[in-house]
């Protein structure tokens, strides 16, 4: 069978069935049969291929390291068996703590397989190592493994205290080697390759020395690293009982580690990756074993057949060629079977061609002056539409991650294996034969299991406990005060969105056990649903209605993937311009935020009156008048959120608000800070029920508070409001309705980018911006097929680094790094 997969990456694009995208799975139609044993193990592959489409995402973000105070920006991108997922609709982006503890997460709408968003770092942010993992609902019914997770590191901006300190405790020095024979087996009497990876206790690659020698201590092969740790030897066992061992010295010591036993049996698998060709021959393990004398070999990438062989040890026909020339970039996955249909050895081999996004400068009009305009031009490829993000960010004072991974490796390399791979991204630097020596390492270190030939084959498939998402969907159950089912009839609904003040009508039939659903709803942050009942006999049925909880609004304890790693040494130099500016920043940001604008000639603050000080004088009293902390007017706003413990969220630099925000846990200096409604000391029950738009004032005191018990851990003190404040009408069309709100989509802020040609009163703060530019959706001129942006200078940097990150419609991906 010739390969059938196009060079061109569209043609890896598999008809999803419509009952996919609704999250109903449906039995495929059985393939023509011509009687041939394979046929099952064909047929299984394509009925995992069509329905389990492999799902990934990536992030870019906006730099590879972050101080308290800042904020993370990220462009999502999504791909769907190696497209844009343009039929994806929600993003869930978690950041977690070394404790596996969510500190914040956001669930980001998609569009055309891309999304932006942004996690905001209070200044009191924890320095560490913390976890970005983003996925969707479909990922969640696989390992969770194959979903995008990021180790950042959050540093203290006052320089006060090390990240890397709470990461791990001191562990004595110590490494180890692991040894992979080729496909999976040693057999005796053969020659065989083995490769072998070696890492100190963190996880990262060092370098090793050493030798290999029989169970006549003769030395048979010679250790040495190639590249990150890995390297090969080949040795070949006399008979089942001839062990190796190999001696391996590296700077943390010398070890002797036993090699795998030889065997005498099943079959073995050798690849010889040529680039446009890739042999291969099979190694029985007993040429006098007529049992495995009917072979097949299978290549398949993404789940996609794309070449079949058939083989026969009597006959000698043992070896073949796959021709690559129309195989796109990616891991193929090889595989020997026996007529049993079971597995006997299996070989990872990557395709490496240059189909890849191709982006460069056109031109570049760049300035070292401070607040000086720049300007740079793209050019991309002019056949296809592409999707690009873009971050400019100072090339002296931003550190960069010597262990990255980015847009390529993740989608090509990463998101398809299991296990640690160190700098992946540097796999993609080049063609050279070293480089490629090196990912053929990776192909035979690291393990590929999407799914078990073994379970698929013997039609055991994945349990889809989560749908395929399309918007956002609200089910539940309604039940009579009698507390039955409401047999027939439906809920209606007035939907409210206080973001824009809209409304809509919707109706949820009801069927006799009481179900409902509303799904592909599409909304902004939070909207409010009045509801009652309606039995096609009257209208206004008093009912209950208990709403089910989506996966995402229920507390949970995520185990993170991948262990959080001691990161790599940041350049001392680079990190202390980085602190400081960023402490610098931190302040300029509390300025714009209190209103307050320093006039830098005559070095004075020249402070606003604050709008809040007169509701504030109104409502409170004693010590609530005063004190240190925020005060939060909202007579001078539509609030937007699910309740207040939402509308806090990242905006107190020190309260830590997590969890369910119906019945959050707040933390402030280790403690809970002390409630208050109308100064009179409440519960996170009863003010996470308030409506946004009954409250007044919220006044938060920074620690300690002395206005009441429970204040040591400071203090939410939450004010309804009075006549006269904008208080809500009564609004005749929702009177016998019952209220639930309902969380949508993250309100994606804008990116601050000073227009310096247009006087404005903030300009005459310190510019001490890092990220001078940041743009998860360039626009791309079409017919010219460039993209053009601008953005003006801080007051200090000389050099630029630019960063462009992309995907075509066909699902090419690449990426750009220049610096200026």
């Amino acid at each position: 069978m010739q390969p059938h997969l196009k060079k061109k990456r569209h043609h890896l694009k598999w008809m999803i069935p419509a009952v996919l995208l609704t999250g109903v799975m449906s039995a495929l139609a059985i393939l023509p049969s011509n009687d041939d044993w394979s046929d099952r193990i064909i047929k299984a592959l394509h009925t995992f291929g069509s329905r389990y489409p492999a799902e990934k995402v990536y992030l870019h973000l906006d730099k590879d390291y972050y101080a308290a105070g800042e904020t993370i920006w990220f462009k999502g991108y999504l791909t769907l068996q190696g497209a844009p997922a343009t039929t994806a609709t929600n993003l869930y982006v978690e950041l977690l703590d070394k404790n596996n503890t969510i500190v914040q997460k956001k669930l980001f709408a998609v569009g055309n397989g891309g999304s932006p968003g942004f996690f905001e770092l209070p200044e009191t942010q924890k320095p560490g190592v913390y976890q970005l993992r983003a996925y969707t609902s479909w990922m969640l019914n696989f390992d969770p493994a194959f979903s995008y997770s990021r180790n950042i590191e959050i540093f203290d901006a006052s320089g006060k205290s090390k990240a890397p300190a709470d990461t791990a405790a001191a562990t004595t020095p110590d490494f180890s080697v692991q040894f992979f024979p080729e496909g999976g087996n040693l057999i005796a009497g053969q020659p065989n390759i083995v490769a072998f990876k070696a890492i100190d206790n963190n996880g990262y690659p060092i370098e090793v020395s050493g030798m290999v020698k029989n169970s006549k201590n003769t030395s048979s092969a010679a250790i040495k690293t190639l590249h990150d740790g890995m390297g090969s030897f080949e040795i070949t066992p006399a008979d089942a009982q001839d062990a190796f061992q190999a001696v391996v010295k590296s700077a943390k010591g010398t070890k002797t580690i036993a090699l795998p036993a030889a065997v005498t049996t099943g079959a073995s698998l050798k690849v010889f990756n040529k680039g446009n060709r890739i042999f291969y021959q099979a190694v029985p393990g007993n040429v006098t074993d007529t049992s495995l004398n009917d072979l097949i070999i299978l290549a398949q990438m993404g789940s996609q057949l794309v070449y079949k062989a058939s083989l026969n040890v009597g006959e000698g026909r043992i070896s073949g060629f796959i021709p690559a020339d129309h195989i796109p970039t990616g891991i193929l996955h090889i595989t020997l079977f026996a007529k049993t249909g079971l597995p006997l050895s299996e070989r990872l081999a990557f395709v490496r061609k240059n189909d890849l996004l191709e982006m460069d400068v056109l031109d570049a009009d760049t300035h070292k002056e401070p607040r000086s305009l720049n300007t740079i031009e793209l050019r991309l490829p002019d056949s296809i539409q592409s999707n690009i993000s873009v971050s400019v960010t100072d090339a002296d004072a931003v550190p960069v991650d010597k262990n990255s991974n980015n847009i390529v490796s993740t989608f090509l390399l990463t998101s398809d294996l299991k296990g640690y791979i160190y700098n992946p991204s540097w796999y993609f630097r080049n063609t050279a034969d070293s480089t490629l020596k090196g990912l053929d390492l990776v192909m035979m270190t690291n393990g590929w299991s999407r799914f078990s030939w073994e379970k698929i084959v013997n039609n055991q498939f994945p349990d889809i406990r989560f749908p395929y998402e399309q918007g956002l969907s609200m089910k539940g159950v309604a039940t009579m005060l009698n507390g039955r089912p409401m047999p027939t009839g439906k809920l209606d609904m007035i939907i409210r969105l206080p973001i824009d003040s809209s409304s809509m009508f919707a109706s949820a039939p009801i069927n006799d056990k009481g179900q409902f659903e509303v799904a592909n709803m599409v909304f902004p942050d939070t909207a409010y649903i009045y509801y009652q009942g309606n039995d096609l006999v009257k209208k206004g049925v008093d009912v209950n209605v208990k709403f089910d909880n989506h996966f995402f609004e229920r507390p949970t304890q995520i185990k993170i993937p991948y262990p959080l790693r001691v990161p790599p040494a940041v350049d001392p130099n680079a990190l202390k311009q980085f602190l400081v500016t960023a402490s610098e920043g931190n302040k300029v940001m509390r300025s714009i935020n209190n209103k307050t604008v320093y006039l830098q000639e005559v070095n004075v603050n020249a402070k606003k009156v604050k709008p809040e000080e007169t509701t504030e004088k109104r409502y409170t009293s004693g010590m609530f008048s005063g004190g240190d902390g925020y005060t939060f007017d909202l007579t001078k706003e539509t609030p937007i959120s699910l309740n207040v413990f939402q509308y806090l969220q990242s905006k107190v630099a020190g309260l830590q608000i997590t969890g369910d925000l119906n019945n959050p846990s707040l933390s402030w200096r280790g403690g809970k800070p002390g409630l208050y409604l109308n100064e009179m000391q409440t519960d996170v029950s009863m003010l996470s029920t308030l409506s946004m738009q009954d409250i007044a004032l919220v006044k938060v005191f920074r620690p300690p508070f002395m206005g009441g018990f429970g204040g040591a851990n400071g203090a939410i003190a939450v004010y309804t409001k009075k006549g006269g404040d904008n208080a809500p009408k009564n609004d005749p069309s929702i009177r016998g309705f019952k209220l639930y709100k309902k969380a949508g989509y993250t309100v994606v802020k804008q990116f601050y980018s000073p227009d310096y040609s247009v006087k404005k009163e903030v300009h005459a703060l310190p510019d001490k911006r890092l990220t001078l530019y940041w743009n998860p959706n360039v626009a791309i001129d079409t017919t010219m097929h460039t993209a053009r942006f601008h953005f003006y200078n801080n007051d200090f940097t000389k050099r630029f680094r630019l960063v462009a990150e992309g995907i075509t419609e066909d699902g090419s991906v690449g990426r750009l790094e220049k610096e200026f």
